[in-house]
């Protein structure tokens, strides 16, 4: 890691005890590179909104414990690369690439002052593993936009509504890939809402997963897509799969 600039944000005394509740560890290096992620966002935060959650403690749970979540789900199916979709802060994505410095990361954010941060976040956080992409998801998931079929996990976290998120993030899946998407209370009712999106786009919800800290839907990606998906930019937003007759 490089020289610390910003003043890292230590745990909270509570946290290793809800590590073990997810029957997750970490080593001490990997807290301290933590903190020091957390201390570059909080820094960070005062210029640009970056999340509103501004409390250390919080951070910990809200942020690294919901983010480490996704963490068996990648090393069970042993992922050969990720895409974060809509790093925004770098949650999942800063958050995973630390504990997992041998897997390649794509962070996907389609606002500039944000992919920004994360790239220079990165940089001071030393991840020679992360590439940063300043782009949005319905461009680099066409047939030409270089990102297609192109990762065996895709992570989501408060991006949109499941019947959206799924045309934007499953075209950039390997055809057989997992999209990994932390949801919350109302998860099932989204993926309700989903099923002309699954239908559609070749693929189903495997299963669903409650944490301590929200609710992971797991969604496999069963083969092509059709060439018209994912719709022209904000399209998807505008007319989900889920409410097109």
């Amino acid at each position: 890691m490089a020289d610390q600039l910003f003043p890292p944000v230590p745990p909270p005394d509570d946290f290793c005890a809800a590590l073990d509740a997810a029957q997750l560890a970490l080593e001490p290096a990997e807290l301290d590179h933590l903190a020091a992620f957390l201390g570059i966002l909080t820094d960070a935060n005062t210029r640009m909104n970056l999340t509103r959650i501004v409390d250390p403690a919080d951070a910990w749970h809200r942020h690294v414990l919901d983010s480490l979540s996704l963490l068996p789900f990648i090393e069970g199916i042993g992922a050969a690369n990720l895409l974060d979709l809509g790093s925004g802060g770098g949650m999942p994505g800063l958050v995973l690439a630390i504990v997992r410095p041998d897997l390649p990361i794509t962070l996907l954010e389609a606002t500039l002052k944000k992919a920004t941060f994360l790239q220079a976040a990165a940089k001071q956080l030393g991840l020679d593993n992360v590439t940063v992409i300043s782009d949005r998801a319905e461009n680099l998931g066409t047939h030409d936009g270089g990102g297609r079929d192109g990762w065996d996990v895709v992570t989501a976290r408060a991006v949109a509504k499941l019947p959206v998120l799924l045309e934007l993030a499953l075209p950039l899946a390997t055809p057989d890939g997992l999209l990994l998407a932390i949801k919350g209370d109302k998860a099932h009712d989204e993926i309700d809402a989903s099923k002309k999106a699954l239908r559609v786009l070749n693929a189903s919800v495997e299963l669903t997963q409650r944490t301590a800290t929200g609710t992971i839907v797991v969604v496999r990606r069963n083969g092509p897509i059709p060439r018209d998906y994912p719709r022209r930019p904000g399209e998807p937003g505008r007319a989900p799969l889920g409410s097109l007759g």
